[in-house]
């Protein structure tokens, strides 16, 4: 049995129900934990599912926040300071990084037990398990009208990457780095691989590529 909500039903529902089917509604979503440091030294670390590819060349990330309208802390300290670390979630500390979304006082590095990292100087910290690293400066703000939510677009300009992850051309393992994926709010996946398949052209059948 097919369920059918209109627009009305979604908006008249209750606010919990509502949002529960709403975050889930794009499926699989990219986890990150986003490590900040404002300009006295005071770390933050927070769990972040709307991270987005923006371009190659350069290549830039973007990155969604709610509305700036309460105290929030990774947003405050990128406009701050310009920089900022993404570092994908493996099963090993999944449950630490949902801990992580608590409104802690003071650093969640320090209350949730996930140990910072710094490489090669950059003023974000890094979170050491993570397998996949990326050192991101801020570049661009903008304000969505239709909602008041915030888009920063950033540029990469470090990536570390454990190598068993890193395939010859130049694409992921994401099963290999045990990267953790989210749905909705609070359900955490480990991602199954089918098959990587050949650039779709017209004129030839789609088939698997072996690795």
């Amino acid at each position: 049995m097919i369920l059918h909500f209109d627009k009305e039903e979604i908006l008249t529902s209750d606010s919990s129900y509502r949002r529960n089917l709403i975050n889930a509604l794009s499926g699989y979503k990219s986890l990150n934990l986003i490590g900040t440091k404002n300009k006295n030294g005071l770390t933050n670390l927070a769990p972040f599912s709307q991270v987005f590819h923006i371009g190659a060349n350069p290549p830039t990330v973007g990155v969604l926040f709610r509305p700036d309208t309460v105290e929030r802390h990774t947003l405050s300290n990128i406009l701050e300071t310009q920089f900022f670390t993404l570092n994908h979630v493996t099963s090993e500390f999944y449950k630490e990084t949902h801990w992580a979304s608590a409104r802690w006082e003071g650093s969640e590095f320090e209350k949730t037990g996930i140990e910072p990292e710094y490489l090669n100087e950059f003023f974000a910290p890094f979170v050491r398990k993570s397998p996949l690293k990326l050192a991101c400066k801020l570049i661009e703000k903008q304000t969505l009208q239709v909602n008041q939510t915030i888009l920063l677009i950033a540029s990469i300009e470090e990536i570390y990457v454990d190598e068993k992850g890193l395939r010859d051309d130049g694409s992921l393992d994401l099963n290999a780095l045990d990267t953790v994926t989210v749905s909705g709010l609070d359900e955490y996946h480990v991602g199954k691989k089918l098959a990587r398949l050949s650039y779709a052209k017209p004129d030839r059948a789609v088939e698997e590529i072996r690795d």
